[in-house]
């Protein structure tokens, strides 16, 4: 199920055969993919609250069918309505990839307590791995079947897909192999959002989040017009699909080392190696811009997966779909804010600022860090 609902993040490819069907700007059409990722977070903070109520199935179904359902009403837009894209795939499609994929990850971490890092890694690998397998088969619909079909088509996969895999996600019940497990974990403080976002752990959490994704943010949308910038324009679609392989990467491999190492200084690492990207963005061409986008995308990739599991750790699992809904605000700011803020700076200067951005985030983890230490020895 995660492997469709990854299609949130292949919007790069949609935007010049976008732009020259709709005789559209290429900027406007870019910011289809905020509007996505905002609303993203939006249905992530409903999805965090309704599958407690309605149970993880029935959130993943509605979430499904609005995918599919945003999908089918873009293919029908006419020319002179465009901007209602911003809706169709943005909003609805974005709000039901999050309620669906925050239920998702719910699921996962109280199927498997006691290893929540690698169960949330496994569910989100398939969701960034969906760029390897929709770049090139949405390049190939475009070319074969033109713009409108393509969107028929995957609104099509996606209902049926749906309907067939979300009866098989659910929380698991009090005799599963998890229920004594979950139980000692149920022993600590499960603070609600009310209390989460008066603590300043939620805060520092939040924003380091927010500035240490606004690098991919910034990339997303353009990285075959990067690539042909940068020296290597027949790699563009190759490249948004090695993306999408390190992207999958980073979201089993961080969160698992997350489990070895603590969330924090798994966090410190990936931020810090964003800013060190980012910096080098100023003058990497060739074979070295290739390496850096794909680390920046293996860091992108850990961050929503170990946020999750960070989010449970300090604010406890019960609430943990509503926790993380509010941590991943900072996410919703970043897609939505970053492009059209770092749109306004040209040249290198938006990469340096990227980089002081993502070095900000180390920043925070660090006080993130002392804050928890400073805890743990009052209560020794």
């Amino acid at each position: 199920m995660m492997l469709f609902l990854g299609i949130l993040y292949v919007w790069s490819v949609f935007v010049r055969p976008v732009s020259e069907f709709y005789d559209w700007d290429i900027a406007r059409v870019k910011l289809t993919s905020s509007f996505m990722l905002c609303f993203f977070v939006v249905g992530i903070l409903a999805g965090g609250k309704l599958h407690l109520k309605l149970g993880a199935d029935k959130v993943v179904l509605g979430g499904g069918l609005l995918l599919a359902l945003g999908m089918f009403a873009t293919a029908f837009l006419p020319q002179n309505v465009k901007w209602l894209m911003y809706i169709t795939y943005g909003i609805i499609g974005g709000f039901g990839v999050g309620s669906a994929y925050n239920a998702i990850i719910c699921a996962a971490q109280k199927w498997f307590p006691q290893r929540r890092g690698f169960a949330t890694g496994v569910v989100v690998s398939a969701f960034g791995f969906s760029t390897v397998i929709f770049a090139p088969l949405i390049a190939a619909l475009v070319k074969q079947f033109e713009l409108r079909s393509t969107f028929l088509i995957l609104a099509a996969a996606f209902f049926v897909a749906t309907l067939v895999l979300f009866r098989f996600i659910r929380l698991p019940g009090e005799n599963a192999p998890s229920a004594a497990p979950s139980a000692a974990l149920l022993a600590k403080r499960q603070y609600v959002v009310t209390e989460t976002i008066r603590t300043k752990e939620f805060y520092f959490i939040t924003f380091s989040l927010m500035v240490a994704t606004a690098t991919f943010f910034i990339l997303n949308p353009s990285f075959i017009s990067y690539a042909a910038a940068r020296g290597v324009e027949s790699f563009g679609t190759i490249l948004v699909m090695l993306t999408g392989v390190a992207s999958a990467c980073g979201r089993l491999i961080v969160p698992l080392l997350s489990d070895k190492i603590g969330r924090e200084k798994a966090a410190l690492t990936v931020i810090l190696i964003t800013s060190i990207c980012a910096s080098l963005l100023c003058f990497a061409h060739g074979f070295l811009f290739i390496i850096v986008v794909l680390l920046i995308a293996f860091c992108f990739g850990g961050l929503p997966g170990l946020y999750s599991v960070l989010a449970s750790d300090y604010f406890g699992i019960k609430n943990a779909g509503a926790n993380y809904g509010a941590v991943m605000m900072g996410f919703a700011l970043s897609a939505l804010t970053f492009p059209m803020f770092i749109g306004l700076i040209e040249g290198m200067m938006k990469f340096i600022v990227l980089s002081a951005m993502a070095a900000v985030g180390v920043l925070l983890m660090i006080l993130l860090l002392a804050a928890k230490k400073k805890k743990e020895l009052a209560n020794a």
